[in-house]
């Protein structure tokens, strides 16, 4: 029997077993796969490695 709940696309959604996209931190990759959850990995770092002077002057660049 399928419920309301499970005929909508959001009660499909909270149903299911979540995937996860973790960009940056790396440490947060190991404690979701843990619990057994699909998780990708995405090596990213602030453009200038987070220097707000130098993102700055690179923005400039890309206008």
């Amino acid at each position: 029997m399928v419920t309301k709940q499970e005929g909508t696309l959001s009660g499909r959604l909270l149903m299911s077993k979540p995937s996860v996209v973790n960009v940056g931190l790396a440490g947060f990759v190991k404690d979701l796969r843990d619990c057994d959850i699909e998780v990708v990995q995405v090596d990213w770092t602030p453009p200038a490695d987070g220097d707000p002077e130098m993102a700055a002057l690179l923005a400039k660049l890309g206008t």
